[in-house]
C-alpha cells in the first residue's frame, strides 16, 4: 500500500525517541537517530515504518524485511535480520499499539468530515439553553436540544443528534450521524458512526387487545474513556440506569438491553447481544455474536467464546462456551465426544467424505 490520504505519514521520530518513550530497550544504538514515520505489517515495512511479530509464522517475511526497526520479545529476537534494529519489550503488541498512537494520532478517534479548524458550523442547529464548553466543534447538521450540556474539546459530527438534558464530558468525539439521548457521558469517550444511545428498551406486557408498552424512564450512564463501534445500540433503563463502566471497549453492532450493568475495562465484540437487567463484572471478554440471557451475572476477568449462548450465572474468572455456554473444558470435551460419535456412524453407513 502506498500513501495513505486518509492517514498521512508523520513527519518523523526518531527511533531513540520512540524507544526512550514507550520504554523499549533498542538493540543498535547507532540506529537511534533513524526516523520512523508510520507502521506497516512485516510483509511490506520500509525504511521508514515500524513492524512488530508476536510469533515465528512471520520467519519468512521478515528475512526480506526493510523497516526502521521491529518489535518482539527477547525469544523473538534472533529471527530479525542483523541489519534491522529491535525494539524489545515483554509485551510487543502492547507496545505497538502505543507506537502506533504516537505515529498516528489522528486515526485513534473518527475522522472529522468538515475541514474546519474548530468552532460551531452555521448549519448546526443548539438550542439556545443549550451549554456549550470554549474549544467544542460542531460540524455541519448537528443538532445539540435544550438543556444540554457540551464538555470542552469534545467534537460533535455531522448530523448528530444530542437530545435535551444530556450530558457529555470534555474531549469526547461522537462521529457522524450517532445519536444520544437520556444519557451521561463521562471525559475522553469515542462514540464511532451511527451509535444509538438512549432510545427506549424492549419492555412490553400482555394485555387484552395486544402488548402493552412498559415505559423506560431510565438512562445510560456512559463512563470515561468508554469506546463505542459504529452502529452499536445501547437501551435506557426502564426505571434504573443502563451503565458501561470506565475504559470499556465494544466493538460495531452491538445490542445492550435495558439496565445492563457493564463494568470497567471490558471487551465486547461485534454482533454480541446482552438482555435486559444482566450484570457483568470488570474485565470480562466476550466474544463475537455471542447472545447473554436476561437477568444473570457474569463474574469479574470472565471470558465468553465466541458465539456461546449464555443462559445462567457465569463466575468469575471462568472461560465458558458453546450453546447452552459450559466450562470450557467441558464445551471442548463434548465437541469431541459428539464429532467421534459422528464420524463412528458415518462409518458405520458407508459416508464415503469420512
Amino acid at each position: 500500500m502506498e500513501y495513505n490520504a486518509f492517514f498521512p505519514p508523520h513527519e518523523g521520530m526518531r527511533l531513540k525517541d520512540i524507544a526512550d518513550r514507550l520504554g523499549a530497550e533498542l538493540s543498535d544504538e547507532a540506529a537511534g537517530d533513524r526516523l520512523v514515520r508510520s507502521i506497516a505489517p512485516v510483509s511490506r515495512a520500509k525504511q521508514d515504518q515500524l513492524c512488530y511479530t508476536l510469533s515465528r509464522r512471520n520467519r519468512e517475511e521478515l528475512t526480506t524485511c526493510d523497516a526502521a526497526a521491529v518489535i518482539c520479545d527477547t525469544p523473538l529476537r534472533s529471527l530479525v535480520p542483523d541489519h534491522i534494529p529491535v525494539l524489545i519489550t515483554k509485551n510487543p503488541h502492547t507496545l505497538f499499539a502505543q507506537a502506533g498512537e504516537l505515529l498516528h494520532p489522528s486515526a485513534m478517534r473518527p475522522s472529522a468530515v468538515a475541514a474546519q479548524d474548530g468552532g460551531i458550523s452555521s448549519a448546526a442547529h443548539i438550542d439556545p439553553s443549550a451549554k456549550i464548553e470554549p474549544g467544542v466543534i460542531v460540524e455541519p447538521f448537528a443538532v445539540i436540544g435544550a438543556n444540554a450540556h457540551i464538555g470542552a474539546g469534545t467534537r460533535i459530527g455531522p448530523g448528530a443528534i444530542i437530545g435535551a438534558e444530556v450530558q457529555i464530558g470534555r474531549d469526547c468525539t461522537i462521529a457522524g450521524g450517532a445519536s444520544i439521548l437520556s444519557a451521561l457521558l463521562g471525559n475522553g469517550v469515542i462514540i464511532h458512526n451511527g451509535v444509538r444511545i438512549g432510545q427506549d428498551g424492549f419492555g412490553y406486557a400482555p394485555g387484552p387487545r395486544g402488548m402493552i408498552k412498559i415505559v423506560q424512564i431510565g438512562r445510560v450512564i456512559i463512563q470515561d474513556h468508554v469506546e463505542i463501534g459504529a452502529n452499536t445500540t445501547i437501551d435506557r433503563g426502564t426505571m434504573d440506569d443502563t451503565v458501561i463502566g470506565e475504559g470499556t471497549k465494544i466493538d460495531n453492532q452491538v445490542q445492550i438491553g435495558h439496565n445492563v450493568r457493564i463494568g470497567r475495562h471490558c471487551g465486547i465484540v461485534s454482533k454480541v447481544g446482552i438482555a435486559g437487567s444482566t450484570r457483568i463484572g470488570d474485565g470480562v471478554m466476550i466474544g463475537g455474536a455471542a447472545g447473554i440471557n436476561g437477568h444473570i451475572n457474569i463474574g469479574d476477568g470472565a471470558q465468553i467464546a465466541a458465539m456461546s449462548g449464555v443462559v445462567s450465572d457465569v463466575p468469575a474468572g471462568a472461560k465458558y462456551g458453546g450453546t447452552p455456554a459450559r466450562p470450557m473444558k467441558h464445551f471442548l470435551r463434548d465437541m469431541a465426544d459428539i464429532l467421534a460419535r459422528a464420524e463412528d456412524r458415518d462409518k458405520k453407513t458407508g459416508d464415503k467424505n469420512v
